[in-house]
């Protein structure tokens, strides 16, 4: 999952060495957090969240399919 979020990530910004995606595993599910530059944030999220919302659904069914819970976080 984690390496999934990163390549839609790096698609997405203008400054791609600077995206870290960490991964958290928990008896609840899996807990992936999105961190990009100050100035990429808004190509990330997207206009009323719809690119964040996109990415949350792809992982989401990508998860589905393993049997496991994942939770996208983004931040900046």
């Amino acid at each position: 999952m984690r390496e999934l979020v990163e390549t839609i990530a790096k698609a997405l910004v203008d400054a791609p060495d600077q995206v870290k995606v960490t991964e958290q595993v928990s008896e609840k599910g899996t807990l992936i957090t999105l961190s990009v530059a100050k100035e990429d944030i808004g190509k990330v999220i997207g206009k009323q969240g719809r690119v964040a919302n996109a990415i949350r659904s792809v992982v989401k069914a990508a998860g589905i399919r393993k049997g496991v819970h994942v939770i996208v976080d983004i931040e900046y």
